[in-house]
């Protein structure tokens, strides 16, 4: 009987605890399927087969004799490259670490393999994490599977594209600016950016290997999968603390708000002037919410007591320092020249790069002052609403877009010319107060290609938004094979 690999990783799990197929025969599958469709895709980036054919049998010898490593017992799969895993290249995308080969899991990595998987490859990021494609010069790049002419997203762009082609059955991510939930978006798979904290970011490329501060206030680790109910399993196993914490504290997080669609009360913002999302996409949230009405749940268009500008203002002011402190000497230099030679008053993208880049520490803690109060409204306007779904970015997937000067590239939104870095202003929405945050597919557009929502909820009630999406399948189609 042949193995279905583009089900849930999920029911991959039981059939393996049932003893219907064996972790061999699903990598030796998993294997063949990355040589029959990667070549075109190009997700997949690294293997490495005799170590996991060598662990997959392990764990079918445990089999055997009634041992189970843990809830991912068996299951092999990839993660992103920018997570280090022992004895695999791990480059985080850039040539300078071309050769580096790590002695060490990640702790993400580690808490996956403490719970049973087999880690048998690394999917391609841009370099540094820092696109909203992926493509760099060691590996080349990685196409949608919906359209091979289209980007999959990124940072996790070889993860969601390795997921809805099938080769794999689960991914690790990472998400500061959507990293995790746009590259779900554009190719129809789900995706949960956790809550600020909530897994370990020690062994995540960038910092440069060897850094011991993983905590930057808004980047996290996730999980990204073809179901909600897979989110939930690798959620419960990569929750936790960083291992030199462990001695002190546990973590418990609460269970989902509710169980049913008819008991949530849904806050839905599904455009905004400040910056508007194409018209396909808007309308989709709209049947979505027509549809969690039609089920019983208490819908209203609102949103907290904030605009999405302020929240996009604040959101540079944090991020920029954290993605400068990468950029090399000469980058710093150009920052501070373009800041020197332009008005106080310009705010267009590459001077707001350089001003937020270059902010002085006493102006950061004074942002940062100003997300905890956002943080407070999001508090109170949670106590009236279980979840708000919104935009996971402004377009579905787009052409290939590979001009060299990043900050100036733009898309045509219905026909509107924009910034390219508009891609990444809702996402900030759940980034700048640490909130979690899960992209589901919930249909196709009229060009064939996936449309996702996202479900934001309130801090540390991960539990509510992955319970949440997994309730929304019922009423949308989750997951569907790329046409």
């Amino acid at each position: 009987m042949g193995i279905d690999l583009t089900g849930s990783a999920t029911a991959l799990l039981r059939k393996i605890r049932e003893k219907t197929i064996s972790a061999v025969d699903l990598l030796e599958t998993q294997i063949q399927r990355i040589e029959s469709l990667n070549p075109k895709i190009n997700g997949v980036v690294f293997t490495d087969v005799d170590q996991a054919r060598t662990r997959a049998k392990a764990a079918d010898e445990a089999t055997r004799n009634g041992e189970w490593w843990g809830p991912l017992h068996g299951l092999p799969m990839t993660v992103k490259d920018a997570f280090e895993v022992e004895g695999m290249v791990s480059t985080g995308g850039s040539s300078k670490w071309k050769d580096h080969i790590p002695d060490r899991h990640s702790d993400a990595v580690q808490r996956l393999v403490d719970a049973g998987a087999i880690i048998f490859g690394k999917t391609n990021v841009p370099s540094l994490s820092d696109d909203f494609q992926t493509y760099n010069e060691l590996y080349g790049t990685t196409n949608n599977p919906w359209d091979h002419t289209r980007t999959p997203g990124g940072s996790s762009g070889g993860a969601a594209a390795a997921l809805a082609a099938g080769m794999t059955p689960l991914e690790l991510g990472s998400d500061i600016g959507g990293s995790i939930r746009i590259p779900a978006h554009f190719c129809g798979v789900y995706g949960h950016k956790p809550s600020y904290g909530l897994i370990s970011m020690r062994g995540h490329i960038p910092p440069p290997p060897g850094f011991r501060n993983s905590g930057d206030t808004l980047s996290v680790a996730g999980p990204l999968a073809r179901s909600s109910a897979d989110l939930e399993v690798a959620l419960s196993v990569l929750a936790g603390p960083k291992t030199d914490d462990c001695v002190a504290w546990r973590l418990a997080l609460p269970p989902p708000r509710h169980k049913n669609l008819k008991d949530f009360r849904v806050a839905v913002w599904p455009d905004d002037q400040h910056c508007p999302i194409e018209n396909k996409i808007v309308n989709t949230i709209r049947k979505v919410a027509d549809q969690l009405a039609n089920s019983g749940a208490s819908v209203e268009e609102t949103h907290p007591d904030f605009t999405l500008e302020k929240n996009n203002e604040l959101y540079w002011s944090l991020l920029s320092p954290v993605i400068s402190t990468s950029y090399p000497k000469k980058v710093i230099e150009q920052l501070k020249e373009i800041l020197e030679t332009s008005s106080p008053d310009d705010t267009s993208p590459h001077v707001q790069r350089a001003r937020f880049a270059l902010i002085p520490h006493r102006e950061w803690l004074s942002a940062n002052e100003h997300r905890h109060r956002l943080k407070g409204k999001w508090h109170q306007f949670f106590q009236r609403w279980d979840v708000l779904i919104c935009p996971t970015t402004i377009v579905t997937a787009f052409k290939h877009l590979q001009s060299p000067r990043f900050i100036e590239r733009e898309l045509i939104v219905d026909g509107e010319t924009r910034p390219y870095i508009d891609l990444m202003v809702w996402a900030g929405l759940a980034v700048n107060s640490q909130l979690p945050a899960t992209n589901v597919p919930v249909g196709l557009d009229i060009e064939g290609l996936p449309v996702g929502i996202q479900i934001i909820g309130p801090y540390l009630e991960d539990r509510t938004t992955i319970q949440f999406g997994e309730l929304l399948e019922r009423v949308t189609d989750g997951f569907v094979l790329p046409l």
